[in-house]
C-alpha cells in the first residue's frame, strides 16, 4: 500500500533545532576555559563543533529529510559493510589516532572522524531492514537469535578491540529494543542480557581502569583524590547550582577541576550554571521528543520505518539519560557523550543524520494530524 507524502512533523523538527541551540551555546560555555587554557582561543571547540559537526550534520540532515527513507533499505548492508572497514583503519598506523586509552578516531587530512559513531545510525539502519525481511521468523534460534548474535558480535568485537565500552553500550541497547519491537522472544532477550552481563564482568576485569570506574561508583569517597575524583567532582558541580544555577558562564568547575567538560562532564557544568529548575526543563525537551520520535514510530507505514525511528529514538534519548545518570551516580561512568550538546563533531553529525531520516519518515506518516503542534 502506498502512502503519499505530506508536510512533516515540524514539532519534531523544532524540538531538534532548539537542542542543537542550546547544546552550542552550554559548549561554548563549559569549554571557553579549557580552550583558551589549551588553545589560547576560548571559542574553539565551538568553531570546531561548528565545522566539524553542526554544518555537515545539517547537509546530511537537509538531504535525508526529503530523500524517501525507504531508498536505504537497498544500500544499508554496503552502508554498514563501509562503516565497519572505517572500524578497521583505526588500527592502521598513521591513519588511527589515540585519544588516552582508546583508539576510537581517524585522521585524514587534518580531519577527525571517530567510526564508532556512524555505526550507531548504519548498524541500526541494516538492523531494521534485515529485520522487516525475518518477520515471524526473528522468533526462531536459526533466523533470529543466532544471526542477530553474529552481527552484533561482528560490531560489538571491534568496538571493544578500540576500546569504547561507553559506545558499545549504547550500540546493544539500540539493538535489543529494535530486536524486541521486531518480535523476538522473551527468552532470547533474556539470554541475551544475561551473556551482555557476563561479557562486561570479562571487560571490567581485563582492564584496571574499568574496576577503577566501577570501584568509585561504589565508593566515591575511598579515593577522593585519585578514582574517585572525576564522580565527586561531577557531584559537586550538580550539586553547587541549587534551584536556579549560578549562571551562565559562572560556573566553578570549569576552571580545570571537572574532568572531560567538554565531553560527558558537560551535563554536570550545564546543572552548576543553570540549576535543577532549568535541567528539569532540558529533561522534559528530551522527553518531549522521544515521545514525537516513537509517534511517528507508531505510525510510519512500514516496519522498516518503525524500527528506525524507534532505534534513533532509544539512541538519542537513552544516551542522554545514560550520561545524566552517570554524572548524577546512578550508574558507572562510562564516556559516553551528552548527544547533540558534547564536543564531537562526528557524534553530532551522526546524530543529526539519524533526525533527518525519522523527519523524512514522518512525511509517509498514516496519521498525518501528528505534524500538529
Amino acid at each position: 500500500m502506498k502512502h503519499l507524502s505530506h508536510q512533516p512533523d515540524y514539532t519534531l523538527i523544532i524540538l531538534f533545532e532548539v537542542i542543537v541551540v542550546f547544546g552550542l551555546i552550554m559548549l561554548s560555555s563549559a569549554t571557553a576555559v579549557l580552550g583558551y587554557d589549551k588553545f589560547e582561543d576560548s571559542y574553539w571547540y565551538l568553531k570546531h563543533q561548528i565545522m566539524q559537526g553542526l554544518l555537515p550534520g545539517l547537509f546530511l540532515f537537509l538531504v535525508l529529510s526529503r530523500v524517501d527513507y525507504r531508498l536505504w533499505k537497498k544500500f544499508s548492508a554496503a552502508l554498514l559493510w563501509f562503516s565497519l572497514g572505517l572500524l578497521v583503519l583505526v588500527f592502521v598506523p598513521g591513519i588511527g589516532a589515540d585519544y588516552g586509552k582508546a583508539k576510537s578516531w581517524l585522521n585524514i587530512g587534518g580531519f577527525s572522524l571517530q567510526p564508532a559513531e556512524i555505526v550507531k545510525l548504519t548498524f541500526l539502519m541494516y538492523l531494521a531492514a534485515w529485520l522487516e525481511k525475518r518477520k515471524e521468523r526473528v522468533q526462531t534460534a536459526a533466523y533470529g537469535l543466532i544471526p542477530f548474535l553474529v552481527y552484533l558480535g561482528l560490531v560489538g568485537g571491534l568496538i571493544i578491540l578500540q576500546p569504547d565500552i561507553g559506545t558499545l553500550f549504547i550500540i546493544i541497547l539500540i539493538s535489543l529494543v529494535v530486536f524486541y519491537m521486531a518480535g523476538a522472544r522473551y527468552k532470547h532477550l533474556f539470554y541475551i542480557m544475561l551473556a551482555g552481563a557476563a561479557g562486561f564482568v570479562v571487560l571490567i576485569k581485563a582492564a584496571s581502569y574499568r574496576l577503577d570506574r566501577l570501584t568509585s561508583f561504589l565508593h566515591p569517597s575511598v579515593d577522593p583524590q585519585g578514582i574517585g575524583y572525576h564522580i565527586n567532582q561531577a557531584l559537586l558541580a550538580v550539586g553547587s547550582g541549587g534551584w536556579f544555577g549560578l549562571g551562565l558562564g559562572h560556573s566553578e568547575q570549569k576552571f580545570q577541576y571537572l574532568p572531560e567538560v567538554a565531553g560527558d562532564s558537560i551535563f554536570a557544568v550545564i546543572a552548576e550554571e543553570l540549576g535543577f529548575v532549568l535541567i528539569l526543563a532540558v529533561i522534559v525537551v528530551f522527553l518531549w521528543l522521544f515521545t514525537r520520535i516513537m509517534k511517528v514510530a507508531k505510525n510510519a507505514p512500514d516496519m522498516y520505518g518503525n524500527l528506525i525511528a524507534v532505534a534513533v529514538a532509544t539512541w538519542i534519548v537513552g544516551q542522554f539519560f545514560v550520561n545524566v545518570a552517570a554524572m548524577l551516580r546512578l550508574m558507572p561512568l562510562t564516556g559516553v557523550p551528552l548527544p547533540l550538546i558534547s564536543y564531537g563533531g562526528t557524534a553530532m553529525m551522526t546524530a543529526m543524520a539519524g533526525i533527518g531520516i525519522v523527519v523524512n519518515i514522518s512525511r509517509y506518516t498514516r496519521v498525518s494530524k501528528i505534524i500538529k503542534l
